[in-house]
């Protein structure tokens, strides 16, 4: 039964018919929906179905093909997002829609800035920012610049963007998609504080817990087209995850027992600060062995985001070593890196791992595009180069069929992790780091990346797993490694591990309290 807050004879967003068509591309076909006053309600499809697609035309940033939109029974034009906010509509994009320079503060309070006198107040837009981020529980820095904070700090502001502007009806894409399972208890609780007020929030997660512990109905839209919509109290998580995928998930992650074998990535006594200068790594060591994957679980916060990124190349260490093959990498370029055996899949899929105006072709090549097999004498194969894309989409199921020369910024955030992890596979390094490696992804889709990272592992890689997803870490690691202030504190086997026992470990407690 739908929640007491509910007023089912009060609609306040209905979309008819809705069609959508990009050239020869339909992305929605007849999609239906209705969503009534204080209700929850949730758009489930897989990556690619059309789900966002879907809320840009609602929220004014695409036009319908054809189709109506009516808000409050009215029949409307969504001409651009102004329309829709003059309309009682916000939104949070999956992908963030922030002005990378300015602070936190600027950014949330863009286009309604407070005024004193001919000048913005903006000790006035701090305070505001301020508050409302205690409101909601929400803690960020209002003076930090985006540019310098990690993806789960970027998605608390554009989720405060949007409660700034305090809309009748809230959308949210993928609004948990990094935060941590704490955090998202909090966000479930102000979405129900929301409802109580009389708003409605549409929610778009591939999340199916979620969806079960939030949501009051539920629209399933699969390539393109409507599905149903059902009461998510008469549904488990299985029904909706065969509803949204046509077939049987399974969810149990098949990972046959093996011996681990030499060091691949020894991490010894690493030191490292945040954008702020402040030392957040102090003295972390860490091995991971070929055949092994170490999950690394922690609160965002502790230093993950830093490790991986020194790791990596993208970031300077003060002291240490990151000795990977024997080669120490530490503080020596991404590519130097590369060529010594590590490959990754970033935290940031359009910042770090793709060039966005780059066709999919080119950026499943990236990092290869002068080996023998792409290029000779400088001069590229492109026959060679379509023709490794094209067995990339069909055996990673990027969508859609066919997008070879199409720019990676126009696939779905879904299929452009997938030609992230497409890639990174099949670079076939001794060393994958994989970082949140299923955000935004769909449980059909999290079914195939988790076979892929499995294989590496029984392949003989060493695989470094660093997730937000405790449920993920669990069902995937060999090793869980807990990351608190900026060092392992502690380390067990994966299969002696529990939600209980890593969240306590996770805030600083030690595994036998």
């Amino acid at each position: 039964m739908a929640r007491e807050n509910v007023d089912l004879n009060t609609v306040v967003i209905e979309m008819r018919n809705i069609v959508k068509r990009f050239g020869n591309f339909t992305a929605n076909d007849g999609i239906m929906l209705k969503v009534h006053k204080g209700e929850i309600h949730a758009i489930l499809g897989e990556n690619g179905a059309g789900k966002s697609t879907l809320m840009n035309q609602l929220y004014g940033l695409l036009k319908p093909t054809s189709g109506d939109i009516i808000v409050n029974g009215k029949k409307v034009d969504m001409n651009n997002p102004k329309d829709a906010i003059n309309a009682g509509i916000g939104m949070v994009h999956q992908h963030f829609m922030l002005v990378q320079p300015f602070s936190v503060t600027e950014n949330i309070v863009l286009g309604m800035e407070p005024v004193k006198g001919m000048t913005v107040d903006m000790k006035t837009a701090r305070q505001n920012v301020v508050d409302i981020s205690e409101k909601y529980g929400l803690a960020i820095d209002p003076d930090a610049k985006i540019e310098d904070i990690s993806v789960g700090m970027q998605q608390r502001v554009e989720i405060l963007k949007a409660l700034y502007r305090g809309a009748d009806v809230l959308i949210l894409d993928e609004p948990t998609s990094s935060l941590t399972p704490a955090e998202i208890t909090e966000l479930i609780q102000i979405m129900h504080n929301l409802t109580k007020d009389g708003k409605s929030i549409i929610l778009i997660t591939h999340k199916l817990k979620e969806i079960k512990e939030s949501a009051d109905f539920c629209t399933i839209i699969r390539r393109g087209k409507y599905i149903q919509t059902v009461d998510v109290d008469e549904c488990s998580e299985d029904d909706l995850a065969s509803m949204m995928v046509g077939r049987k998930v399974t969810f149990k992650v098949d990972k046959p027992k093996q011996k681990a074998g030499e060091v691949i990535l020894d991490v010894k006594d690493l030191h490292g600060v945040d954008y702020r200068g402040v030392e957040i790594l102090k003295g972390l060591d860490l091995q991971v062995r070929a055949g092994e994957i170490v999950g690394v679980a922690g609160i965002d916060g502790n230093g993950q985001t830093e490790m991986v990124e020194i790791i990596t190349g993208l970031r300077k260490a003060t002291k240490g070593e990151v000795i990977v093959n024997g080669v120490n990498v530490m503080n020596k370029s991404p590519r130097f890196g590369f060529e010594n055996g590590v490959s990754s899949i970033p935290a940031d899929r359009q910042k770090h791992g793709l060039v966005l105006d780059f066709s999919v072709e080119d950026n499943l090549i990236l990092q290869n595009f002068k080996e023998g097999e792409f290029s000779k004498n400088g001069i590229l194969n492109r026959k060679a180069i379509k023709d490794f894309a094209t067995k990339s989409i069909e055996k990673y199921d990027i969508r859609p069929e066919n997008c070879e020369e199409r720019p990676a910024g126009t696939l779905s955030g879904g299929n452009q992790q997938k030609v992230i992890i497409a890639r990174e596979v099949q670079n076939d390094k001794d060393l994958l780091i994989a970082v949140n490696p299923t955000r935004g992804l769909d449980v059909g889709a999290i079914e195939y990346v988790h076979k892929y990272i499995v294989e590496q592992r029984n392949k003989g890689k060493a695989v470094l797993l660093v997730s937000f997803e405790l449920d993920e870490i669990m069902s995937l690691s060999d090793d869980i490694a807990v990351i608190f202030d900026g060092k392992i504190v502690d380390r067990l086997p994966g299969n002696e591990a529990d939600e209980n026992t890593l969240g306590l470990m996770m805030a600083g407690g030690k595994k036998d309290e």
